[in-house]
């Protein structure tokens, strides 16, 4: 199917498909309450075995497949203490989806490597935890929820701050109207984490599957800015801080003010520190118009806002006093009063009596977003790989369902539209998930996969 077609049908048949019983081979993948999940890992590097340790630690819950592009890092996780002692490695992710004994997975792979298995594993049969952005542009992430509808999957994204306690705390207090009527919001990413020195291409590392590696995305030479944590600075298989940090937080707003669809999208920023390879910007200014509110996201990776670097062992003051101490949040601003938040706990002014109140954690002391010290309070990685598990045996849609993570990563694409066409205003129609009078811009809802991928 082209894309052109795609966008025409897309609105039209998603009602239809909520409603489509299960294929044959998925109403048959029932378990019971007390039946073993056996899952697949696919995608094995810190990401992938942070979540995968968590699951494990749900009762009944066993890691029987390992899959990913490098041997060693297949090495790494067959030995990682959340795998099964008969856990098997595979390169190609599709040998652990045609095993009739795996009944979920688990997606931790670059942003480019989340569309093509999540709907390959609905077609298998299997439930799937995927990592976040849903998909690597708009259109993506309309066939990963086409999929999940069509063959009644349960489909997780991995934006674990729906699993937080103090999220939905904020969310009855902005929707009883404590704080009034919020016609603002802001949302900013602050880090230390401007991109490297420039390196040259190199020779494949040995038993790295590079042409796997690039899987739908355009053939290059081998890289190691490509590679591992720093592929998120290219827009072939990411969308940088936004789509990075800023999913959880945007996800989060439209979790809080019950609104997930922005009317139209204007961005600005730039790449002004390019001192390695890359193309993502290191400034992003968004603004998002809703229906009776406006939303300022803000992504800044040259300057962690006077807080440290966000980096294993660094401090970083989660749920600090007041805005500006905060490198990653959210401020609501009512008419009554204003709520700031960030994955760990949130301050509201003013409380009753004056001053403030907290809630929350308390003050959270890791920044560290791969290892938590604590995910329960902090992270909450480990409610949300419960919650999945529990939803893969009750049937019940999980926290986080594939069209909650599909609408809150569609926001940060579009941002990145508008940034990369320069700045242009766009205006949304969230029902049929397209920009409306630009075709220029429809154009970039989409990547031509490379033809031996065109699998979706």
């Amino acid at each position: 199917m082209n894309r052109r077609h795609f966008m025409k049908t897309a609105a039209g048949t998603t009602a239809a498909m909520a409603m489509a019983p299960g294929s044959a081979s998925s109403s048959q993948n029932v378990l019971g309450a007390n039946d073993r999940v056996n899952v697949a890992l696919i995608g094995c590097g810190g990401r992938g075995r942070l979540v995968a340790g968590h699951m494990a630690k749900v009762p009944n819950v066993a890691f029987v497949a390992v899959c990913d592009i490098s041997d060693t890092t297949i090495a790494q996780a067959r030995t990682s203490a959340f795998a099964a002692p008969e856990a098997e490695g595979y390169k190609d992710f599709r040998r652990a989806l045609d095993r009739k004994d795996v009944h979920a997975v688990l997606i931790a792979t670059p942003d480019h490597w989340h569309a093509i298995p999540t709907v390959l594993a609905c077609q298998a049969g299997k439930d799937i935890y995927v990592e976040k952005p849903l998909g690597h542009n708009v259109v993506e992430g309309r066939k990963m929820v086409e999929a999940a509808r069509k063959h009644n999957r349960i489909v997780q994204h991995g934006t674990q701050h729906r699993s937080a306690p103090h999220y939905k705390e904020i969310e009855k207090i902005i929707q009883s109207g404590e704080i009034g009527d919020v016609h603002f919001v802001r949302v900013w990413n602050y880090g230390g984490n401007v991109a490297g020195q420039q390196i040259p291409d190199s020779e494949i590392p040995e038993g790295v599957d590079w042409d796997m590696y690039l899987g739908p995305a355009p053939m290059v030479p081998f890289n190691r800015q490509r590679f591992q944590g720093t592929y998120r600075r290219f827009f072939d298989y990411a969308g940088g801080y936004i789509t990075d940090f800023g999913c959880h937080r945007l996800d989060s707003v439209h979790q809080v003010m019950h609104d997930d669809t922005p009317l139209t999208v204007y961005s600005m920023g730039s790449l002004y520190v390019p001192v390695g390879q890359g193309d993502t910007p290191d400034v992003l200014q968004v603004t998002y118009e809703y229906k009776n509110w406006v939303l300022s996201y803000e992504g800044i990776q040259m300057n962690s806002f006077g807080t440290g670097p966000r980096m294993p062992g660094g401090r970083v003051p989660y749920n600090a006093a007041g805005a500006f101490a905060r490198p990653h949040g959210e401020a609501f601003y009512g008419t009554k009063g204003t709520i700031f938040s960030d994955r760990v706990g949130y301050e509201l002014f003013p409380a009753d009596g004056g001053g403030s109140r907290r809630g929350g954690a308390g003050g959270g002391e890791n920044g560290d977003e791969a290892a938590p010290k604590s995910a329960e309070g902090r992270d909450c990685t480990d409610l949300h790989a419960a919650n999945f598990i529990e939803a893969v045996r009750s049937r019940q849609k999980p926290v986080a369902d594939i069209e909650i993570g599909h609408k809150s990563s569609n926001v940060c694409h579009l941002g990145n539209i508008s940034y990369r066409l320069g700045g242009r205003k766009l205006k949304w129609n969230a029902e049929k998930d397209e920009i409306v009078g630009d075709q220029e811009a429809s154009k970039m809802l989409w990547r031509e996969p490379r033809a031996k991928w065109d699998l979706i």
